[in-house]
């Protein structure tokens, strides 16, 4: 009898020792439940992050666009200045000639 009373009271401490477990397990279950959440919005976050990243892309690209166009405009006008440059310096020389001449 005294085996048999031994032999239950070791079965009852497996038996709790293994609810214990098992409650452990169902916490680590729960965490890990928790972690896949978290892990799934920051990808939602990530993602999120990228289509804002190529928009901003896309508005560079206007944006640089934009810029060469008026670099093209900048070297054109730059290019008429200069020819103008040139005529006035031209008509300045002529009318010192003229002026010289005329003395």
């Amino acid at each position: 009898m005294e085996q048999e009373t031994m032999f239950k009271e070791i079965l009852n401490a497996f038996k709790l020792h293994a609810e214990k477990i098992d409650k452990r397990f169902e916490q680590i279950d729960k965490r890990f439940e928790q972690m896949d959440k978290r892990f799934e919005q920051m990808d939602k976050r990530f993602e999120q992050m990228d289509k804002r990243f190529d928009e901003m892309d896309k508005r560079f690209d206007r944006l640089e666009t934009k810029t060469d166009g008026i670099r093209m405009d900048l070297t054109d006008t730059q290019k008429t200045t200069h020819f103008l440059l040139r005529k006035v310096a031209d008509h300045d020389e002529k009318l010192l000639e003229l002026s010289q001449r005329q003395k």
